[in-house]
């Protein structure tokens, strides 16, 4: 039987193009090579190469999404898109591959969208009584004073791109002073800016991925302990933190959160392997016993697959091949 084509999508315009490149490596060298047949297809505004062999790559013609291997035609059956940011999680390339009627690893086009506009999401999920931070959001053009936000959201709060990855224009403001300068960062990653209220507590990572015949898993949790004052970019990918899985948390606070994750997957439709971020909280009952609140931060549909990412951790937790489960997201959608 002939090798289905499978085209590893990664690159992108944003900050984090580097990292999925490195995603997509990861990608490559877990596929099934005996039942698929990968390529890394680069994409940026510029250019579409497919990575066809060591040091050579083929232009992609964007009309059937085809590209040129020793002269032959090869026309991918499916993509698994690992780009962070736009235009591969914000339900562009789904819709471009949607009319091209090529599966893909991802959740579908609304629910991309949707979730990369970390405001939306938020909001949306908050009426099904999922538990968000306070915040509120800035577009360009839009006046807001540090003292308005400030009485909104408090200080500390944490100032950052509404779109693109979670990795750049994200500043902690401790004084009135951080805000403005924050505000224009995150301005120069993306046009909507949004500001929320700091939530004290343990940072906590779930992956989640669910096939149509009830297959997948709800993964081990990962608990997320920064060298720096939060989790960004230097503690995400230059070794900055510590990442225990899994959690160190008390065996009814993961189940509640696995519980959450697998039922937040369902309420979106989601498909394919995403990953949902906690900060877990703490309060006192009416008791005076402390309680473990589940506060979302954000979810990724494209969640970066290194060999030391979360969900490569998790998966290993499990007791599971990172093999195996691309087999099962990938059969999910071509068999």
């Amino acid at each position: 039987m002939e090798k289905k084509i499978i085209a590893i999508i990664a690159g992108g315009d944003s900050s984090e193009h580097d990292v999925s490149m490195r995603s997509a490596a990861g990608i490559y060298s877990w596929i099934d090579q005996s039942k698929y047949e990968p390529y890394i297809v680069e994409i940026t505004s510029q250019s579409w190469e497919a990575h066809v062999a060591e040091g050579k790559t083929s232009p992609v013609n964007r009309h059937d999404f085809s590209f040129e291997k020793d002269g032959k035609k090869i026309i991918p059956d499916y993509a698994y898109i690992t780009i962070h940011g736009t235009p591969g999680e914000d339900g562009i390339l789904q819709g471009y591959f949607d009319l091209l009627h090529i599966p893909y690893s991802t959740s579908d086009v609304l629910v991309e969208s949707m979730t990369f506009n970390k405001f939306t999401l938020n909001q949306y999920l908050k009426g099904f009584g999922v538990k968000i931070a306070e915040s509120l959001l800035i577009r360009e053009g839009q006046d807001f004073t540090a003292e308005q936000i400030v009485e909104r959201v408090g200080l500390p709060c944490f100032v950052k791109p509404n779109g693109g990855g979670s990795s750049f224009g994200v500043t902690k403001c401790k004084q009135i002073s951080d805000i403005q300068p924050a505000i224009e960062k995150a301005f120069s990653e993306w046009p909507e800016v949004i500001i929320e209220a700091e939530l004290k507590g343990t940072e906590i990572s779930n992956g989640v991925y669910k096939t149509k015949n009830g297959g997948g898993c709800v993964l081990p949790i990962t608990e997320v302990v920064s060298k720096n004052e939060f989790f960004d970019y230097d503690a995400k990918y230059n070794g900055a933190v510590e990442e225990i899985t899994p959690a160190r948390l008390s065996d009814d606070t993961t189940r509640r959160v696995q519980a959450l994750s697998s039922h937040i997957y369902d309420i979106l439709g989601a498909s394919g392997i995403i990953r949902m971020d906690y900060i877990i909280s703490h309060k006192q009952d009416a008791e005076g016993k402390t309680v473990d609140v589940i506060n979302l931060l954000e979810i990724n549909t494209t969640p970066g697959m290194t060999p030391t990412s979360f969900i490569p951790q998790q998966v290993a937790a499990a007791g599971m091949q990172m093999t195996d489960v691309l087999n099962e997201v990938i059969a999910d959608k071509i068999g």
